[in-house]
């Protein structure tokens, strides 16, 4: 099991000591630095800036939201990095949520699954580079019809030449068929709230979308992030965590449309989740925090002395993760490193 280090999102701006945590987890030995956006900063940019310092980590988004930009924009935006990073670029996609999705974005969230299948699609075909881009979708159509426009629509092939045809396309996915429908046509899957409680069911929703691949899926990637917090005791390290789940499972989506939440739901936690997510919608974050279990923060992340940790580690080696993605303080990373290794 590989390690990655994710750099989360920022606040109010640049998270302070970012570039020396990049640079760090390179030195460290890690396999590969992440980034993420929201509703502020954005995926590439950050990890094109820091990730130019770098020569051998591997640099992905976690995640690039598909509501943002077109498919071919994103496909733009992919195969330029990955010129630029010499190969080391992997496009990580998400649909976020109908909060984001149609308040920020103003696009509209229903489908989702569907709407990113057609997604991934396209952006194949601009790295494939095979013929000019052309989609008949349910949500793209490429060119736009005649009737929609100016109609002075013309296919195109993108000109520059794609370092990668094969550029490896992760999606973030929760629901059981959102994760069977990754398994089918992406090479990796980027999962929030793994917990090795659930490795068996999500091997069996990996295989069904195996069985539905055309391409052999031996290179199939599992990059799962994971809080580590090292203390000197394991409540202590958990209050570290505890703001995290409590935005994710309070905070995040509205009320009945959450799916980070659902989550939290099918590992055991509805009712606590009930708890946190009343609290933090009355707006007493304080409260939701307090209420996350500790249970729950042990299912989700690794918490405790190194030895704590260093003896919850054997149950994740043995889950489907084939690179553990760190979300940790970056001053913790050497201290991480060696309590991982």
């Amino acid at each position: 099991m590989r390690l990655g280090y994710h750099t989360g999102y920022w606040s109010a701006g640049p998270p302070p000591g970012a570039q020396e945590a990049v640079l760090g987890a390179e030195q460290l030995g890690f396999d590969s630095v992440w980034t993420a956006e929201a509703y502020g900063s954005d995926a590439f940019t950050p990890l094109a800036w820091w990730g130019s310092r770098t020569s051998r980590l591997r640099l992905g988004t976690a995640i690039a939201q598909i509501s943002a930009r077109t498919p071919t924009a994103t496909a733009m935006a992919a195969l330029t990095l990955d010129h630029l990073s010499g190969g080391r670029f992997v496009l990580g996609l998400g649909a976020s949520g109908p909060q984001v999705v149609e308040g920020w974005y103003g696009q509209p969230y229903p489908r989702p699954l569907a709407r990113t299948r057609e997604y991934v699609a396209i952006v194949r075909q601009v790295l494939a580079r095979e013929a000019p881009v052309t989609f008949d979708g349910q949500f793209y159509r490429l060119p736009l019809p005649p009737d929609q426009g100016a109609g002075l629509g013309k296919a195109l092939r993108s000109t520059v030449h794609p370092l990668r045809t094969d550029l490896p396309i992760h999606l973030a996915a929760e629901g059981p068929r959102n994760i069977a429908m990754t398994a089918e046509i992406a090479d990796g899957w980027l999962p929030l709230f793994y917990s090795p409680r659930m490795d068996g069911e999500y091997r069996t929703l990996l295989a069904e979308g195996f069985a539905k691949r055309a391409a052999p899926a031996q290179d199939f990637e599992v990059v799962a992030t994971v809080p580590v917090v090292l203390g000197d005791d394991v409540e202590q390290a958990a209050d570290q965590v505890r703001p995290f789940i409590a935005l994710y499972a309070g905070g995040m989506g509205a009320k009945g449309a959450n799916f980070h939440r659902d989550v939290l739901d099918r590992l055991g936690y509805a009712q606590a989740c009930d708890e946190i997510q009343a609290h933090y919608l009355a707006g007493d974050k304080a409260r939701a925090t307090a209420a996350v279990p500790l249970e729950l923060v042990q299912d989700i992340a690794l918490v405790g002395t190194v030895d704590d940790v260093r003896a919850q580690l054997p149950a994740w080696e043995a889950t489907a993760i084939t690179t553990m993605l760190v979300q940790a303080d970056p001053r913790t990373l050497p201290a991480i490193a060696a309590a991982l290794s």
